[in-house]
C-alpha cells in the first residue's frame, strides 16, 4: 500500500489536520512522520496528541532533541533570539507524558515496500538530525551522508524544501515541511515566508513501479494566526508577520 511522508509539523495542528485530511482523502491510511514535530510554533501539546491518536512511526529531529533538554545559546541575531525563547516556551508546555513520547522517537526508520524496496525514513540525515541536504548537495557529499547505508529510496526533511533526486541507484526525497513550509519565490520581497499550505509526500509502489508525488494542502492560516496570538506563545506578532496570507 502507499505510504504518507510527513515532516516539520512545528506546533502548527491547523496545517497538520489539513495534510492528515489530504492524505485521508487519497485513501492512505500507512503514515510515517519525520520529526520536528512540537518546537517553534504554538499548538506543542495539541501535535503530540494530534500524532499519539495516529500512532505512526516518528523520527527524532533536531528540535525535538533539543525540546527534551533546551540547550541555550547566546545570540547577537535578535530572530534567533525570539525563536529560541519560543522554542523555550514549547518546552515548558510539555507534560512528562509529552517528553516520553518525544523521547520514543527513533533515529531512522527502515520500511520495507509492498514491491519489496527498502524505504530508510531520517530527519536530516541517516547519520545526523542537524544535517541539511538541500537538491545542489554534491554527489561525493551526499555519498558520505548517506554512508553504511542502504536503501532504494532514502527519504528526510528538515530543509522545508522539497526535492525529489536520483543519486547512484537510490532515490533521495525531502517531504517538506507541514507546518512551516518556506515560499522561497515570494513575488515582490526577496524574503523567505511561511506559506499558508502544508507539505508532504506520498510514496506508491503498488503496480512494481516507483511513484512519488509531492503535494502541497492549503490550510486556515487566518485560524492558525488565531490560535498563535491566544496561545500565550512569545513574540505572537512578530512570528505572525513571516507568515505569507495568500
Amino acid at each position: 500500500m502507499p505510504v504518507a511522508i510527513i515532516s516539520d509539523i512545528h506546533g502548527n495542528l491547523i496545517a497538520l489536520d489539513a495534510a492528515l485530511n489530504s492524505i485521508a482523502a487519497r485513501g492512505i491510511t500507512q503514515i510515517i512522520c519525520l520529526g520536528d514535530v512540537a518546537a517553534t510554533g504554538p499548538q506543542p501539546r495539541e501535535v503530540i496528541a494530534r500524532l499519539k491518536r495516529l500512532g505512526c512511526p516518528v523520527v527524532m529531529g533536531n528540535t525535538d532533541d533539543w525540546l527534551l533538554e533546551p540547550k541555550l545559546t547566546e545570540h547577537d541575531d535578535p530572530d534567533k533570539r525570539r525563536i529560541q525563547e519560543i522554542e523555550l516556551w514549547d518546552s515548558g508546555q510539555l507534560t512528562p507524558e509529552d517528553r516520553a513520547y518525544l523521547a520514543s522517537f527513533r533515529p531512522t526508520i527502515s520500511y520495507e515496500l509492498e514491491n519489496g524496496e527498502r524505504l530508510l525514513a531520517y530527519h536530516g540525515s541517516p547519520r545526523s538530525h542537524s544535517e541539511h541536504i538541500p537538491p545542489a548537495t554534491p554527489d561525493h557529499d551526499l555519498d558520505a551522508a548517506l554512508s553504511g547505508h542502504q536503501a532504494d529510496i532514502f527519504i528526510g526533511g528538515h530543509t522545508h524544501m522539497q526535492m525529489f533526486r536520483r543519486h547512484r541507484r537510490s532515490v533521495v526525497i525531502n517531504s517538506g515541511s507541514v507546518g512551516l513550509a518556506f515560499d522561497r519565490a515570494w513575488p515582490f520581497d526577496t524574503k523567505v515566508r511561511n506559506a499558508p499550505w502544508a507539505e508532504y509526500a506520498i510514496i506508491d509502489t503498488r503496480d512494481g513501479a516507483l511513484k512519488v508525488e509531492l503535494h502541497r494542502a492549503p490550510f486556515d492560516i487566518q485560524a492558525f494566526l488565531q490560535a498563535m496570538r491566544a496561545s500565550g506563545m512569545p513574540h505572537a506578532e512578530w512570528a505572525a508577520a513571516d507568515w505569507a496570507l495568500s
